[in-house]
């Protein structure tokens, strides 16, 4: 899958590369120190961690530059993003055709940008001396829509007969698309009685204080909150995996592993201080990850994006060119 998915990426962002990067639209070093203005990004609280490590490492190199960096889930950020509300998106997904319809109706033509890769981890309280491991199938048995499991001992004999008591994140969220998506064959399809956040930090907490607790959420999390929580090992075709930086980059940890992405508005690159934050982004992105929990992804890629940048590449690596003109009537 994660071979899978850069392919499509590097395909994608090769196409139309043979002329050279405009590298002239981009501020040098020097020049980064003088710009001001605002840069506005929202969406996903997956990817939320590196945007503010790239956002506060970039004050410190473009003080005059005011970058924000919301949390309204995946889905929430392309809606603002389709309203014009901010300049990126954040997304931990891949934008859907419905969302880039309404971008592009909007006149909004926008650049897609993996920055990194990360792992969907399940997790229960560090209380919790019983789960061992868990299958894609017992995932699916605990999270789908008619769901009858109530207790542990339904999903296993020898667990005990106490209440499961679940947490997620919520439906706006990417995470939660691509979870339901891979355990349930389709997005959005899941039980209804859990307990919802866009917060990552409300689950870590009610998960924590919880001995019964099951819940999912992006690696990064757990990565800063490895202290109070626990990640269950899933089993996969390699066996049984635990997601770890070496499992996630090796694919290794499947079917739970996804690069992780943000969407810039091209007009939005007509601001020189725009420009300036994502080649930023885009150039320390793969130090970043690593610090805040994710997985960098091959320099190559971050290159290709780079380049889609400078000549203002649009469209998405997901959605044929034709997809949206059908969407939008054109």
């Amino acid at each position: 899958m994660r071979k899978l998915i850069l392919l499509a990426v590097m395909t994608t962002f090769m196409v139309g590369c043979g002329e050279p990067a405009v590298d002239n639209i981009r501020p040098s070093v020097d020049e980064q120190g003088s710009l001001s203005g605002k840069v506005q990004l929202d969406g996903s609280s997956t990817v939320f961690p590196i945007s503010e490590a790239v956002a506060e490492d970039f004050g410190a190199v473009a003080p005059q530059v005011r970058v924000t960096v919301g949390v309204s889930g995946t889905g929430g950020g392309f809606k603002k993003f389709a309203n014009q509300e901010i300049d990126i998106s954040d997304a931990s997904r891949p934008i859907k055709a419905s969302e880039a319809a309404k971008a592009v109706a909007a006149g909004i033509e926008f650049i897609e940008l993996p920055v990194a890769y990360d792992g969907i981890s399940l997790v229960v309280s560090l209380e919790n001396d019983w789960v061992d491991y868990l299958t894609v199938a017992e995932l699916n048995q605990i999270w789908q829509p008619d769901s009858t499991v109530m207790t542990w001992k339904d999903v296993r004999l020898e667990w005990p007969a106490e209440t499961i008591r679940l947490y997620g994140p919520g439906t706006d969220s990417g995470t939660f698309d691509y979870f339901t998506g891979v355990v349930n064959g389709k997005e959005q399809a899941s039980r209804g009685d859990f307990t919802a956040s866009e917060d990552d930090n409300v689950l870590v907490q009610g998960i924590s204080g919880d001995k019964y607790s099951l819940g999912y959420f992006g690696f990064a999390y757990y990565i800063e909150n490895a202290d109070k929580l626990r990640a269950v090992p899933i089993l996969g075709p390699d066996g049984i995996v635990a997601p770890t930086v070496a499992t996630i980059n090796n694919g290794t940890y499947a079917p739970l592993s996804r690069p992780i992405f943000i969407y810039v508005n091209k007009s939005a690159l007509d601001r020189p201080e725009v420009v300036g934050f994502v080649d930023y982004y885009l150039e320390n992105a793969g130090k970043l990850a690593g610090e805040v929990g994710y997985i960098a992804l091959p320099a190559s890629v971050y290159q290709a994006a780079k380049d889609r940048v400078a000549q203002k590449i649009t469209g998405s690596a997901y959605l044929p060119d034709s997809t949206l003109s059908k969407l939008v009537g054109q």
